[in-house]
């Protein structure tokens, strides 16, 4: 039993603690505009992404993630960036995964799948609270919450559903995990 424990410590320690600290993703630019103790506000500029909807998250990160991997009409791999964000839309669950900033609708490829699209996010002001843990629904509805209501008590209008935006692989253990719950909103 020792040596399965020895055995599971030095796999973990060589396969899968590496993936869970180093992230070379290109992530989407921003500027903080206002910080507090609990949120900042960032402002985004226009974002290339890639996006598809259903209702099952699953089958929408490997839809998108067949569409970076090469199934696209000019079969190139695309590298992923972060954040994957996900928002409610006409009822149905959206995902996007951003395109690295050297795309522009010109030279992005084409999706193979009629439900995978090229679609630009809107730039502007957006609320984020960022915490760890698991990107799970319950923990979402607890962060989003926790905005909302920060957002009401100073007085900032909320202009979007709430975004879920996860930055992290699945193998990043959960206290390393980037996760954040956002609003798009009104700045005065």
């Amino acid at each position: 039993m020792r040596i399965i424990k020895i055995y599971f410590i030095v796999f973990y320690t060589l396969f899968i603690l590496p993936y869970s600290t180093v992230m070379a993703y290109e992530e989407a630019d921003y500027e903080v505009v206002v910080k507090n103790e609990i949120y900042e506000i960032r402002k985004y500029s226009d974002r290339l992404a890639v996006e598809t909807m259903s209702s099952g998250t699953d089958s929408n990160f490997r839809k998108l993630f067949n569409y970076i991997s090469g199934r696209n009409d000019t079969k190139e791999k695309i590298k992923m960036t972060t954040p994957v964000t996900q928002v409610e839309k006409n009822g149905n669950m959206s995902m996007q995964f951003y395109l690295p900033s050297k795309f522009n609708y010109e030279n992005a490829p084409n999706p193979s799948k009629e439900d995978v699209k090229i679609i630009n996010i809107e730039g502007g002001y957006y609320a984020v609270l960022r915490y760890s843990g698991r990107a799970s629904d319950r923990n979402f509805i607890k962060y989003k919450e926790i905005l909302e209501k920060e957002l009401q008590k100073n007085n900032i209008s909320i202009v979007s559903p709430p975004i879920r935006a996860t930055y992290d692989s699945p193998f990043t253990l959960p206290m390393n995990r980037r996760n954040e719950a956002m609003f798009k909103v009104e700045l005065k």
